[in-house]
């Protein structure tokens, strides 16, 4: 008997592909976002510091009760997953540049337009708990550790 097992991006790209509703735009953009911060973590030349933060980012995307949970809001529950990937993802743009990024994304759509879709509109829908979900990580609302 042969087992076929589905990696991560598989499953979430499962659970949205199904979802329609107010956040469906920018949350379908959640499993590229979280496949482009597993492909920087292979890029030998990423500092320890950027490499923390990229781990960080995915644990939280995985994290099954982090600050909205998908288990209780369903597809809401991924935009502070959205939230928490486009703040690294700006984070390495900083250091890296926007064409180290773009090197590695996969996605349909320009990766610029994604990341300023996914940014802007889940700092409005959060507001202020952006900053429970920062902490959660490690960070605080500057983006440096606590």
């Amino acid at each position: 008997m042969h087992n076929q097992f589905k990696d991560f991006y598989d499953v979430v790209r499962e659970n949205l592909d199904s979802y329609r509703g107010e956040y469906e735009r920018f949350v379908d953009y959640g499993p590229d976002l979280f496949k482009l911060l597993a492909d920087v973590l292979n890029e030998k030349n990423l500092k320890s510091e950027l490499r923390l933060k990229v781990c960080a980012a995915l644990g939280y995307f995985v994290a099954p009760y982090d600050v909205f949970p998908e288990v209780i809001y369903g597809p809401h529950g991924y935009i502070d997953d959205v939230f928490i990937c486009t703040y690294v993802i700006n984070e390495l743009e900083k250091e890296m540049g926007y064409d180290f990024l773009d090197n590695l994304w996969e996605g349909e759509e320009e990766l610029e337009d994604v990341l300023n879709i996914c940014y802007e509109r889940s700092l409005e829908i959060l507001g202020d708990k952006t900053d429970k979900v920062l902490s959660y990580i490690g960070f605080n609302e500057k983006g440096g550790e606590i």
